[in-house]
């Protein structure tokens, strides 16, 4: 035991050194990372955004941070499935703890969002979010079309996220209208996956209902987001409700009819050329989850989200 340690996650000599706690015990951020704020040399960013006053139904998001980062101590560190590789063996990347957002002020929530994820990409690094509601995408997608311009929205959810929005409201379900009427997002390169719900407008993205995930293989499915996206830069977006409610039932708004995580998974997997500027998982409300189903999901899909960052850095490198 004399070369193993606990507590990686405040220990850690190196952002890129392996951690050794046991999958039960030790300091739980995110896959044991390093819980720092400093930003030097890093090359991706977790970050938690516990908020969930937009929700239209079950609340509990605001939770889901904290969920994800003790389901991913499932995670130890021999490399990781599928990508066959030790993540952070050459990808330096930090727990930043969570956003800190005043309760009794939620007008000031997505400015505060704001202004702290653009300081996050202003140092360079990736930045990959843990919700909290859906609304923290408004917020987030502001400060990364900032730095990159308009986005390709590739966006896995059973809603559009698309309904009337006065640009002044909170809401889970509107931000993607705000984010296309505001030029953030084009439409034309944009994607949603796992569609079961019916909105007002669609705004010319590109709609995959579920019962179409049903019929398509994984494979036929990663091709059409990546042809329909076309090299351009994108934000992929992860609402755990795109899963059907027995792979996730821990959720605010559930649909029945979803894909199974194992087919979403190996949709991910085979995102490697995407250009993924930065990406979220949102909705996970462990208040209504059962022995961390969709804590786990929640947190293997924010893996997959680092794995093929990981895999884009090593393809770069040789």
């Amino acid at each position: 035991m004399a070369e193993k340690s606990i507590d990686h996650a405040f220990t850690a000599t190196s952002l890129t050194s392996a951690a050794s706690d046991p999958t039960f015990a030790g300091a739980l951020s995110f896959m044991r990372r390093r819980f720092t704020k400093a930003l030097t040399g890093v090359d991706a960013v977790v970050w938690g955004i516990p908020f969930d006053a937009a929700t239209s139904n079950r609340p509990g998001a605001r939770f889901g941070p904290q969920a994800i980062r003790r389901a991913s101590a499932i995670f130890d560190n021999d490399p990781q499935y599928p990508f066959s590789r030790d993540l952070f063996a050459d990808l330096a990347v930090i727990d930043y703890g969570d956003c800190l957002l005043d309760y009794g002020n939620h007008q000031e929530t997505p400015a505060t969002i704001e202004r702290e994820a653009a300081k996050i990409l202003g140092s360079g690094a990736f930045l990959l979010t843990l919700g909290g509601d859906h609304f923290i995408t408004w917020p987030l997608l502001k400060a990364h079309a900032a730095r990159h311009g308009p986005l390709a929205l590739v966006q896995f959810d059973a809603h559009q996220d698309t309904w009337f929005d006065d640009n002044k409201r909170m809401d889970h379900g509107s931000f993607v209208a705000r984010a296309v009427r505001d030029g953030i997002v084009d439409a034309a390169r944009s994607i949603q996956i796992g569609i079961r719900t019916h909105a007002p407008e669609d705004f010319g993205i590109r709609l995959l209902y579920g019962h179409e995930v049903e019929e398509m293989t994984a494979s036929e499915i990663a091709r059409t987001i990546l042809e329909h996206t076309g090299g351009k830069p994108a934000y992929l977006t992860f609402d755990i409700d795109c899963l059907d409610p027995a792979f996730a039932p821990g959720t605010g708004t559930p649909v029945a009819g979803g894909p199974s995580s194992a087919k979403i998974l190996s949709v991910l997997s085979k995102l490697g050329p995407l250009d993924i500027r930065g990406a979220d998982v949102v909705e996970v409300a462990p208040a209504y989850d059962h022995a961390d189903i969709t804590a786990i999901a929640g947190a293997t899909v924010a893996m997959y989200m680092l794995g093929l960052r990981a895999e884009r850095r090593g393809a770069l490198k040789n």
